[in-house]
C-alpha cells in the first residue's frame, strides 16, 4: 500500500513538473520581439503562423498545453507582438484574450487613393479596391462631413496606430479623425485671416506639396500662390497656373499612368482642375499634403514674387515680373535641352562602341 501511495506521489510530482514545464518554461527565442498576424481559423492554423514567424521554439509543447487547458478553442485572430522569453502560458493567455497589438502605418504625403489602398492592404490586409471605392463614395464622404473632392486630401500624411482587424471604413475614419484634430482653433483662425476655409487651405497646400522639392522653399512657394489667388501684389489676382494641377488632370482624367514632362498642348487639357484654364482654386486637393505644407500656406512668406521656374538643383528661381520670369524660363529650357542633347550623345557613343565590339 505504501508503495502504491509513493508511486502516486511520484506520478503527481512528475505530472506537476511536466505541467509546469509546458506552462511556464520559455518557448519564445531570439533577442527581438516577433510581429505575428494570426489569421482566422482553428488552433492549428494559428500555430502555423507562429511557427512560420519563428515565434515559438516548440510547436508540440504549445499545442499540448493548449489542448490540456482548453485554450486552443479560445484563440482570436489579430496582430500580436510575441516577446522573447514568453512561455506557452503567456503567449496563449494573450491571444485567447485577444490582447491585440496595433500596427504602425505611415501614410506619406503625395499619396494617391490607389496607393493609400495598397499601403493599407499590405499592412492591414484590407481590400485595396474597397479603400479606393470608399474615397470616391459620396455617401461615405458625406458621413464624414465632406465630399469626394476633398476626402482624399483629408488623409493627411502621418503615422497611425491601427489594428490588423480594422476594415477599410474603420481605417479611413481613423485617419480622418486625425484631420479633425489637426484643425485647432489657432489654425482655423489663421485660415480665416487668409479668407480661406480649412479645405481650401488643404487644396492649396496639396499644390505646394507637389511643387516643393526643397522643404525650405515651401513658405515662399505658398506665398506665390497666395499672391496670385488673393491679389496681394499690385498686379491683382491671377490664375494659379500651377503645373501640378495639369499633371493631376492628365493622370486622373486623361489616362496618363504617371507624371511626365508637360507639353504646350497639355496646358489646354479641358479639366476643372487645370488652373491654367480656371479661376481660383481647383475643386479639391490634388494629393494629401504634409503638415509642413499646410503650415506653409497658413504661415506663407510675404513677398512680391508671382512666378518661379526650376533652377536645375531641385529648387526654384523666383521672379516678380513676367518679363523677368520669361527670361529665366528660356535659360532653363536651354539648359534642359542641352542636358538632353548631351545624354543622347552619350547614348549614341555607347551604342557605337557596343556595335564595334
Amino acid at each position: 500500500m505504501k508503495k502504491i501511495l509513493l508511486l502516486l506521489v511520484i506520478l503527481g510530482l512528475v505530472g506537476g513538473a511536466v505541467g509546469a514545464w509546458l506552462a511556464f518554461l520559455p518557448n519564445v527565442g531570439g533577442d527581438e520581439r516577433h510581429s505575428v498576424k494570426l489569421p482566422e481559423g482553428d488552433f492549428s492554423v494559428m500555430l502555423d503562423s507562429l511557427e512560420a514567424a519563428g515565434a515559438i521554439e516548440s510547436r508540440t509543447s504549445m499545442e499540448t498545453f493548449g489542448q490540456l487547458t482548453g485554450w486552443a478553442d479560445q484563440v482570436k485572430e489579430g496582430h500580436y507582438y510575441i516577446e522573447p522569453g514568453m512561455s506557452n502560458w503567456a503567449v496563449l493567455d494573450k491571444i485567447r484574450k485577444g490582447l491585440r497589438d496595433p500596427i504602425r502605418i505611415t501614410i506619406p504625403p503625395g499619396t494617391r487613393p490607389e496607393r493609400l489602398g495598397r499601403i493599407l492592404d499590405n499592412q492591414l490586409g484590407t481590400d485595396s479596391t474597397e479603400v479606393a471605392r470608399l474615397l470616391r463614395d459620396p455617401a461615405f464622404a458625406d458621413s464624414l462631413g465632406t465630399d469626394v473632392a476633398h476626402l482624399h486630401g483629408r488623409m493627411l500624411a502621418e503615422t497611425f496606430d491601427m489594428y490588423w482587424t480594422d476594415d477599410p471604413e474603420t481605417a479611413i475614419r481613423r485617419i480622418h479623425d486625425r484631420y479633425e484634430r489637426f484643425w485647432t482653433d489657432e489654425r482655423e483662425a489663421q485660415a480665416e485671416a487668409l479668407g480661406l476655409t480649412p479645405d481650401e487651405v488643404v487644396t492649396l497646400a496639396s499644390i505646394v506639396e507637389w511643387e516643393a522639392r526643397k522643404p525650405e522653399e515651401r513658405r515662399r512657394i505658398a506665398g506665390v500662390y497666395v499672391n496670385r489667388l488673393l491679389g496681394r501684389t499690385s498686379s491683382g489676382t491671377m490664375r494659379l497656373q500651377a503645373d501640378p494641377t495639369v499633371q493631376f488632370a492628365l493622370m486622373e482624367e486623361g489616362g496618363e499612368p504617371r507624371m511626365r514632362r508637360l507639353l504646350f498642348s497639355d496646358y489646354r487639357f479641358p479639366s476643372e482642375y487645370n488652373t491654367y484654364l480656371i479661376d481660383g482654386l481647383p475643386p479639391g486637393p490634388i494629393t494629401n499634403p504634409s503638415d509642413a505644407s499646410v503650415e506653409a500656406v497658413l504661415d506663407n512668406e510675404e513677398h512680391e514674387f508671382l512666378f518661379f521656374v526650376a533652377d536645375g538643383s531641385g529648387g526654384h528661381d523666383f521672379s516678380r515680373t513676367v518679363s523677368e520670369h520669361n527670361a529665366k524660363a528660356r535659360r532653363w529650357s536651354q539648359w534642359l535641352s542641352e542636358q538632353v542633347r548631351q545624354r543622347r550623345a552619350r547614348e549614341a557613343a555607347g551604342a557605337t562602341s557596343d556595335s564595334a565590339e
